[in-house]
């Protein structure tokens, strides 16, 4: 084993440091590593004396108070758990339910057992300005500090508010990252020149915060080299796949693409603004509905956010064999007060809640049926000075190359063939035009956004071919934390079965928790797999080439189509 560990690969690995950036985890690590250190992604600054107030929050806001009606939350509600109760269990019976009034009942009655001398403090003496990761909960939330989340929705967390330039959102980036690179990976700064970083970026990606995002790796924390992967490109990777459709869903975003050897088509990529943080707001307004016991539950106050969150994950499900109510115990632990045990029952809420993902409506209680799907801009949308050979000039100089082609051809009689680089350069600008993504396919008649089965749906029948397609179809891959419920991979499953066009229909499989690696770092995973392989030697920037050639370098080097 220890000849091992001092193989030159071994080595290499341990000296690359991948890193997975989300709305509330930041996930960093080495590459050889099994695992990688997973910090909630905040950053606690002290307030200047009389400075403005600013804190994020952890669970997307709601748009109702508990006491207004939703009706279509409510409407939705109710064809679900009739839809629930006309299912069968898997050994053939009737699934019933306990009536809501029972269940409300119980919980009017639960009263909470006090764990005497539990009391906790809050933590604002900490020394210094800055509070890191999962201390940021420990500060009280009427106290001296700001905090801070630089990434919201799958993107970066600019704002007009105090610390939202891009600026400011950089500057947290770098305070977090080299904390733990300092503190929990034992790296000293100054040694960094040694390291090599992959940055795991999002499938849809803004260009001009990739700029920022390399010259932050390179020229402020200090890498040697590095290089930036798509994450569903990633998790194809962590999975050992060589094409699927993946489903990313993390805590404030779910995202679709189809990826094949490594590309991931721009045509199939859509982000929708919803993810685990929603349904944890949609279980809560459940759980309102049927006399939730611990009534002072504050879902902006962050311990109150992740007890809610903790719950989630801990009773919600899509097992339909589980009926009727079920016990459960959970723990309060607010600091200046008692720890306190409640105990509760709850009926299909439990699965209710999870099937936001397939029914937007339920989602209503944050608005995020509402908002609107983000697919991938042309490049001509997103062009920058310093890149000399955007879609603009290839655009301009290709069309230039087409006349002066068909002039000489009608001259001479040259075939067009002889000068077919020009042809496919316009060809491909203008189909880029005409194939320009429609948002509106994403959102449903009401303006209701659609659920991640249609989202598979609309993704794949974008591919460029039937072959591509029926390859998709037959390999569909769940990754991120935010649908990790039991049975839920099946729900999807039967319900992209009944709408698979009959022309695509084999055997389609969904692939979770592939190679028994945890669906939360399957995108690092495969990122730390890209990094040591032999051709990755092609991918990594280096500091002088970042200075020297900025964002033209990225264009050569970059492993996705820029």
């Amino acid at each position: 084993m220890s000849n091992n560990k001092e193989t030159p690969e071994h080595l290499q690995a341990q000296n690359i440091i991948v890193i997975h950036p989300g709305s509330l985890y930041l996930r960093i690590g080495r590459a050889s590593d099994v695992n990688p250190c997973r910090i909630l992604h905040a950053i606690g600054r002290r307030r200047k004396p009389d400075g403005q107030v600013y804190r994020d929050v952890i669970l997307p806001t709601p748009v109702a108070k508990p006491k207004e009606p939703l009706s279509e939350f409510d409407e939705c509600r109710l064809q679900v758990s009739h839809t629930l109760q006309s299912c069968v269990q898997s050994d053939g019976r009737r699934r019933y339910a306990t009536p809501p009034q029972q269940i409300s009942a119980f919980n009017r009655r639960s009263t909470p057992e006090v764990v005497q001398g539990s009391r906790v403090d809050w933590k604002d003496d900490l020394p210094g300005d800055t509070v890191f990761g999962e201390e940021v909960l420990g500060l009280n939330p009427s106290g001296e500090f700001n905090i801070h989340y630089p990434v919201k929705r799958g993107e970066l967390n600019l704002h007009k508010n105090i610390g939202g330039s891009m600026s400011g959102v950089m500057c947290d980036l770098q305070d977090i990252w080299e904390y733990v690179l300092r503190h929990r990976l034992r790296i000293d700064l100054k040694q960094l020149k040694q390291y090599k970083a992959v940055l795991v970026i999002p499938d849809i990606y803004n260009r001009a915060h990739l700029k920022e995002l390399t010259t932050l790796l390179l020229n402020k924390i200090g890498f040697g080299c590095c290089f930036l992967v798509q994450d569903h490109v990633s998790a194809t990777f962590g999975a050992g796949l060589g094409y699927a459709c993946v489903v990313d869903v993390g805590d404030q975003k779910t995202s679709v693409s189809c990826v094949e050897d490594g590309i991931s088509h721009p045509n199939t990529r859509v982000r929708l603004a919803y993810g685990g943080a929603d349904i944890t707001q949609a279980f809560f307004w459940m759980l309102q509905k049927c006399t939730f016991p611990y009534k002072e539950c504050d879902q902006s106050r962050p311990q109150d956010a992740f007890l809610l969150k903790q719950l989630k994950e801990d009773l919600c499900h899509v097992n339909l064999d589980v009926c009727g109510a079920q016990e459960k115990t959970f723990t309060v632990n607010q600091p200046q007060q008692e720890r306190r045990k409640f105990t509760l029952q709850i009926g299909d809420e439990a699965i209710v809640a999870p099937l936001g993902l397939f029914h937007t409506e339920l989602l209503s209680v944050t608005g995020a049926n509402k908002s609107v799907p983000i697919t991938q801009k042309p490049s001509g949308a997103q062009p920058n000075p310093e890149d000399c050979f955007d879609a603009e000039y290839l655009r301009e100089t290709g069309r230039r190359g087409k006349e002066n082609l068909e002039q000489t051809a009608n001259e001479s009689g040259i075939a067009n063939a002889e000068n077919q680089d020009e042809d496919m350069v316009v060809e491909g600008l203008e189909q880029e035009k005409e194939g320009k993504l429609n948002e509106k396919d994403f959102i449903l008649p009401g303006g209701q956004m659609i659920g991640i089965d249609q989202a598979v749906l609309q993704s794949i029948e974008r591919c460029p071919n039937d072959e591509l397609k029926r390859k998709m179809y037959g390999c569909i891959l769940v990754v991120g934390g935010g649908m990790k419920f039991t049975g839920i991979s099946n729900w999807l499953q039967n319900r992209v079965a009944l709408k698979i066009p009959l022309m695509y229909r084999s055997e389609h499989n969904i692939v979770t928790s592939s190679k028994d690696i945890d669906a939360e770092i399957t995108a690092w995973k495969g990122a730390a797999i890209m990094s040591c392989l032999e051709s990755a030697t092609e991918l990594w920037l280096t500091e002088a080439e970042w200075s020297r050639y900025g964002l033209r370098i990225l264009r050569e080097k970059a492993v996705f189509m820029w």
